[in-house]
């Protein structure tokens, strides 16, 4: 509609002449977006974008819709016509149209305004939650495929994570075939994704979605958002299965974010466009120009010998290659171009050719680079380089967790472009520079608060539910890798301003916004987990895991507010779990009697302190804590001392100068540990009865 309708000149005069036109950034006021869209989808059915909504003076809607057309055709109205009618309808019925305004937003008002008087789940809906969700999205698993749904089909990765939470627990519960299919599902989904030309092979990364069941063509947007969530489960893929496909894609994205997307303060950037020029001095711009090429711009890069190899392994014809389905370019935008998709993996195209793989898989990424060098010439999609508070949080997470989970990979391991084979340490710190960048910038000392977003200063748009929920589990996950005390104390900070801020104290739950803006005409409490999770569902799992961090009143305080919460949202979980994957996830971490708790103990600057943090992350099990402390540290000591007295006695009981880990479960702790190897095998095993107390001196 940009070019179409709103760079044409009728359509501007009608626009400027009847109209105030307000172009609102959904990304920079999502409370505003979030108001007409919920309008449009109760009184048409569907929403999307772009949005189109008309408003009375008073802010209230009266109509909307998403595209329409600029004329009149396949009998929808055109964009000239929907403006002459609402003209028409506001000079005959102003005062009827005003009434079903405030008719309409009261009713919505009403209807979306959740609450609970009982604080819990019925009982056993917690337990069965993950399984109520896992079945539904099973009848939709696509075998041939991947992924759960037909096209279009986006990057769900709360679909990801409920399966291999599903997994766990049947495995848990000696069910092995169960667990396997479970697993399979998920593993399965993201092997598809990455080979997909959803995914970037040159440049590194994800797009936004793909219209056609291949994963091939893809929108070519890429966010901040989907390449955050997709790092942790492509990271839990490769804790689970140790197969360095999987921590391969993950380095992937994240080496392509540290290269493209990360601003000199390290703030990290929302997205690139899907658009760009064909050419420098194009008119027009257009869908994929960037990622797209033609069979002789390949060989001319590469060389007749080694295109042929990359041709055939990328699936690139003289005649284009988005052929796969009728839906992959249906108006024939992409005819003649290609869009790289592997349709087999690197192992079984070596073995056809006679080559050993890591020779194989060294001639692509070979390739890719010089495909990558070609491409910094072509006019680059436009950059989004707004710093957003949820995105960055969400980023914050991948690259935290990464820190840690890399360094399970192989010592032998070979990394190809455009995977860099940085040091994994090196991820933590773009984590805590991002981490900085927002304490420093959008944080305000005195008042608590966030503000939403950054370019070239703070925004006006204050820090929204979401903006504080995903910080916050980003924070968690930096804690957990980089054991600095000071995030956990601000992630507690946070937590405490969200609650005043968001919380329903008397319903249960939280709103997606302050409430302090009176041009905001509905407050809602969101539960969609889609291509982000909702904010809801992020603060249950947060609050459950600092119930497990912190002692006493603070603890059970976490744990209620994080059951109410759910108790709130019990039909949706009850009725369309699939809807509330991570929402699931949470009520499924609520069931779990005791979370386990891995606390190490020592100086923090040896290499055997920072060998058990590493064998705490290697297995999979998302209800584990991992606390550090460093009894010498009076930043540690301090914190520790007023928020788990319990934790500061077993580090003050521990072998002075030497770090041990202690695997502790319903207030009981193995023995110390001080051998990584070991600490990852139990870390490994079912869980047991435990067989000390805690508090009780370890030392001989």
């Amino acid at each position: 509609m940009e070019v179409e309708s709103f760079e044409n000149e009728e359509v501007a005069k009608i626009l400027n002449e009847w109209f105030v036109s307000i172009k609102v950034d959904r990304e920079e006021r999502p409370d505003v977006d979030k108001v007409y869209m919920t309008f449009v989808q109760a009184i048409y059915g569907g929403g999307g974008w772009p949005l189109s909504v008309f408003l009375t003076p008073d802010l209230k809607p009266i109509m909307g819709g998403t595209y329409f057309p600029p004329d009149d055709k396949y009998g929808r109205p055109g964009f000239k016509t929907v403006l002459r009618r609402v003209k028409e309808a506001w000079d005959s019925k102003k005062g009827l149209l005003r009434d079903s305004g405030n008719n309409v937003i009261q009713q919505l008002s009403d209807a979306l305004s959740t609450s609970e008087t009982s604080q819990e789940l019925t009982e056993g809906l917690a337990q069965q939650a993950v399984q109520l969700c896992a079945s539904q999205l099973a009848k939709g698993f696509d075998s041939k495929h991947g992924g759960f749904g037909s096209a279009p089909k986006f990057p769900r990765p709360v679909e990801i994570q409920l399966m291999l939470r599903r997994y766990k627990r049947l495995d848990q519960a000696g069910k092995e075939t169960p667990a396997s299919k479970a697993l399979e599902m998920a593993l399965f989904t993201l092997r598809c994704m990455a080979r997909g030309g959803m995914h970037d092979h040159v440049g590194g990364g994800f797009h936004r979605y793909s219209v056609d069941e291949y994963w091939h063509v893809p929108h070519f947007e890429k966010m901040l958002y989907d390449q955050g969530q997709l790092v942790n489960v492509y990271l839990d893929a490769f804790v689970i299965w140790k197969d360095t496909v999987y921590s391969s894609v993950s380095r992937d994205i994240l080496d392509y974010l540290k290269r493209d997307m990360i601003d000199q303060d390290g703030g990290i950037y929302s997205a690139e466009d899907a658009d760009s020029a064909e050419f420098e001095g194009a008119p027009r711009k257009k869908e994929g120009s960037f990622y797209v090429w033609t069979s002789q711009e390949v060989e001319e890069v590469l060389g007749k010998e080694n295109a042929k190899l990359f041709m055939n392994h990328y699936y690139v014809k003289p005649g284009g290659n988005c052929d796969l389905s009728r839906m992959s370019d249906p108006h024939n935008e992409f005819e003649g171009k290609n869009v790289l998709i592997e349709r087999e993996g690197i192992p079984e195209m070596a073995s056809k050719l006679g080559l050993k793989v890591d020779e194989y898989a060294e001639i692509l990424g070979a390739c890719r680079e010089k495909l990558f060098l070609t491409r910094t010439f072509r006019p680059r999609p436009h950059l989004d380089d707004k710093v957003i508070v949820a995105w960055n949080g969400l980023a914050i997470s991948a690259f935290a967790r990464a820190s840690k989970v890399l360094k399970a990979e192989p010592k032998e391991i070979k990394y190809h472009f455009p995977v860099t084979g940085c040091d994994a340490t090196d991820y933590l710190f773009v984590a805590e520079k991002a981490a900085d960048f927002i304490k420093s910038k959008l944080y305000d000392e005195g008042t608590h608060r966030l503000t939403h977003s950054y370019r070239q200063g703070p925004s006006q748009a204050p820090g929204f539910l979401d903006d504080y929920a995903f910080l916050i589990s980003g924070l968690l996950d930096l804690y957990e890798a980089g054991g600095r005390t000071k995030w956990l104390s601000w992630a507690i900070e946070l937590q405490s301003t969200q609650d005043n801020l968001f919380l329903d104290k008397v319903g249960g739950g939280y709103f997606n916004t302050p409430g302090e803006d009176p041009s905001i005409l509905l407050r809602l409490k969101e539960d969609y987990d889609g291509a982000e999770p909702s904010g809801n569902s992020v603060s249950a799992i947060n609050m459950l895991r600092l119930s497990s961090i912190v002692s006493g009143n603070s603890s059970d305080a976490y744990r209620q507010t994080a059951e109410h919460l759910l108790a709130v949202f019990e039909a949706r979980i009850k009725d369309q779990a699939m809807a509330v994957p991570l929402m699931c996830c949470a009520a499924d971490l609520l069931a779990v009697p005791s979370s386990k708790q891995v606390v190490i103990v020592g100086p923090k600057s040896t290499p055997n302190f920072e060998s058990l943090v590493v064998a705490s992350h290697a297995p999979y099990d998302p209800d584990k804590t991992i606390i550090q402390i460093d009894p010498s540290n009076k930043e540690d000591t301090e914190f520790w001392q007023v928020h788990n007295p319990t934790i500061f006695a077993m580090a003050q009981k521990s072998p002075e100068g030497k770090s041990v880990a202690h695997v502790c479960q319903n207030f009981m702790c193995n023995p110390p540990i001080s051998d990584p190897i070991t600490l990852e095998q139990l870390l490994r095993q079912p869980p047991k009865v435990p067989t000390y107390k805690v508090g009780v001196s370890s030392k001989q």
